[in-house]
């Protein structure tokens, strides 16, 4: 934990912005995916609005890793240990859109893609923290930028 806190206190704050700039663009890309799967579930096959997200959430996951280990972390982590540490975070983060989506639409009967809406913004925040100080990490540190 306190190597944790070390990283975040010593990162150069104008390269993380950049970094977190790109994970933007990454996002969107991947986002459109999840919520293009999602209202297909929903729409044409008539699943859940949950189980839509859930597998909406996931093929979107593959479009995130491969682009944001490429192009937003240019990261030269294995991806033995990318992958495994992606997918911890993605877990935690997936949980956390089921839940929020199940409060959202199942407790609260908001609109499934108002619910999505929120619940992709608050997730997004995990995400980057995740993998920008974990999941890609490499010598360079969680810039993304190498010395």
């Amino acid at each position: 934990m306190k190597r944790l806190v070390r990283r975040v206190r010593n990162a150069d704050h104008r390269k993380v912005g950049k970094t977190f700039g790109r994970f933007l663009v990454v996002g969107a890309i991947s986002t459109s995916v999840h919520y293009g799967v999602l209202i297909a579930a929903v729409e044409l096959l008539r699943w859940t609005a949950v189980i839509g997200s859930g597998c909406g959430f996931s093929i979107g996951a593959v479009v995130s890793y491969l682009m944001n280990r490429s192009y937003t972390f240019r990261s030269d982590a294995p991806h033995g240990t990318a992958v495994i540490r992606f997918i911890a975070v993605l877990a935690v983060g997936l949980g956390l859109n089921l839940l929020l989506m199940q409060l959202f639409t199942v407790r609260l009967g908001w609109p499934y893609l108002i619910a999505q809406m929120l619940t992709t913004g608050l997730v997004l925040f995990w995400h980057f923290a995740g993998n920008a100080l974990w999941s890609f990490t490499h010598p360079a540190g969680p810039s993304g930028d190498k010395k």
